[in-house]
């Protein structure tokens, strides 16, 4: 191509795209991941979007509308962290990352709310679910009310521990409505979501969030995997008084899924000016 005529073009793409969004381009590795979003949660100004509209299973990020729930049924007064919950042969026998509960046994109500934010637990997941529902389907029927009214226009949900199935899912751009208004509503939970660890029987349970211990900015939010979608992150950083939410969907591996999600909040923090490459995300 001769130099004026690239030259020509440069400029055009100029007019048209703004420079911060052209170099925002190079933030995350676009062949690794499947969807990226990152925004101010003070202004609601997006600062990065990468397939915020993807359709992807949502994994154990589903337990962030769980939680939503729980906090609504909490502040209502309809259930305390100290009552006492029987454990269901359903809950006992749900697979993936658990607590290990047998069928009978009573939990308190505030451990299993966090076994789910902290060690992401699929049968306390259910637990919780029954407890304040009857039933998980009458459970997940509230789930998908709820995600209506947040205007999450392209999710749907089908248990409340995100373990695989092909009718379950999310967007980055979702994920985003869910988040940013459960952060809203109930900041006190970024008290058990920031948790490095929780100690239940003598044992430590891990935060699933290893970004708590790498970056001292990052307080919240839930991590995710099924196979047939990758690696999820949404984590929520404070610095000074600029709060981030950073979103990332379907990493090859965790690595990859925390160095991109670290990268998305350096350069939020660091790019206070960055116009959004998106203007209707979140619409």
């Amino acid at each position: 191509m001769p130099v004026l005529k690239k030259i020509l073009v440069v400029l055009i793409l100029l007019a048209f795209f703004p420079s911060s969004a052209l170099c925002a381009e190079k933030i995350v590795d676009r062949a690794n991941i499947k969807a990226a979003l990152l925004v101010d949660m003070e202004s609601g100004k997006v600062l990065y979007s990468y397939n915020e509209r993807r359709v992807i299973q949502p994994a154990s990020l589903t337990k962030i509308l769980t939680l939503y729930l729980v906090n609504e049924e909490i502040r209502a007064g309809n259930i305390k962290d100290t009552d006492k919950v029987r454990i269901s042969a359903r809950a006992a026998q749900t697979n993936g990352s658990k607590i290990f509960y047998d069928e009978g046994d009573w939990a308190v109500f505030g451990d299993l709310v966090k076994f789910m934010a902290i060690f992401s637990a699929n049968d306390a997941s259910i637990a919780v679910a029954e407890h304040l529902a009857g039933t998980v389907e009458d459970f997940v029927a509230r789930m998908n009310n709820k995600a209506k009214e947040l205007g999450m226009k392209n999710s749907n949900f089908v248990n409340p521990h995100g373990l695989p199935d092909p009718r379950q899912k999310i967007t980055a751009n979702d994920i985003y409505l869910l988040s940013r208004s459960y952060l809203e509503r109930f900041p006190d939970a970024l008290k058990i979501h920031s948790l490095p660890s929780f100690q239940y029987n003598y044992v430590e349970y891990p935060n699933r969030n290893t970004l708590l211990q790498e970056n001292s900015d990052v307080d919240g939010l839930k991590t995710g995997y099924v196979r047939a979608a990758g690696y999820h992150l949404v984590a929520t950083a404070k610095r000074g008084e600029k709060r981030l939410l950073a979103i990332v969907l379907g990493a090859k591996n965790p690595q990859i899924r925390d160095e991109q999600t670290k990268a998305l909040l350096e350069y939020g923090f660091k790019n206070e000016e960055t116009r959004n490459p998106d203007p209707m995300v979140g619409a």
